[in-house]
């Protein structure tokens, strides 16, 4: 047969362990492992386990443990592999997300009100993010929103919700995620207007001083008479 029609292939790559990211390798020939990494990362070539051709791949093992271009570059490998290790964790980490609304809320009842949940600080990026009024899920529309990358290595999205609240709704901004057990929830409900809270919080002081007063002239009145 021509020399065509033999093929050696070399394919590498860094493995994840315990420790970190160590390199391995792999020669075969016509798509049949021969020569292959030792375990345990020392990158020194042996014949591949339950391979065929076990004479051939012992020599072609040997041969290369003796060549000074070939142990260079498998040192050339680990240094490779050595700088995934402090990312071979990445997939294992999760950041819990933090939320928060944000309103543009106005005392006149009848103008719709734009409703914003910031979500930021979570890994892994998955999250879903949903509101509800008075419990019940508000439909999220075609174009979920998008999820933009911090610079720590942690992600934020943001929800917006036009709407025009009655007398005693609550929305609720709903986030999950795979960091969380349950769902974190955040409440916004249309609050007293700047002039009410005032008249509120002027009322509250003025019966507070009426209180006090009368507390006074109660005690001045039960206490003897000198003399």
């Amino acid at each position: 047969p021509s020399a065509a029609a033999f093929v050696v292939q070399l394919w590498g790559s860094c493995a994840l362990s315990p420790n970190g990211s160590v390199p391995s390798f792999t020669l075969g020939f016509n798509g049949t492992p021969l020569v292959c990494s030792e375990p345990g990362g020392s990158g020194r070539p042996v014949p591949c386990p339950a391979g065929l051709l076990n004479g051939t791949a012992a020599y072609l093992a040997e041969g290369l443990s003796r060549d000074p271009a070939w142990m260079q570059r498998m040192r050339e490998r680990e240094r490779a592999c050595a700088l995934l290790r402090p990312h071979s964790a990445s997939g294992l980490r999760s950041a819990p997300p933090q939320a928060r609304v944000t309103s543009s809320a106005s005392s006149d009842a009848t103008v719709p009100v734009l409703l914003t949940c910031h979500v930021w600080g979570f890994y892994p990026p998955d999250v879903t993010v949903l509101w509800l009024r008075n419990g019940d899920v508000v439909s999220p529309g075609d174009n979920p929103p998008p999820i933009v990358p911090n610079g720590d290595l942690t992600y934020q999205t943001q929800l917006t919700l036009t709407v025009t609240p009655a007398h005693g709704d609550t929305f609720t901004c709903s986030v999950q995620h795979p960091s969380l057990e349950q769902p974190l929830f955040v409440d916004w409900g249309r609050g007293l207007s700047p002039a009410l809270l005032g008249k509120v919080v002027a009322a509250t002081m003025v019966m507070l001083l009426g209180l006090s007063v009368f507390a006074i002239g109660v005690h001045r009145y039960r206490a003897p008479a000198p003399g």
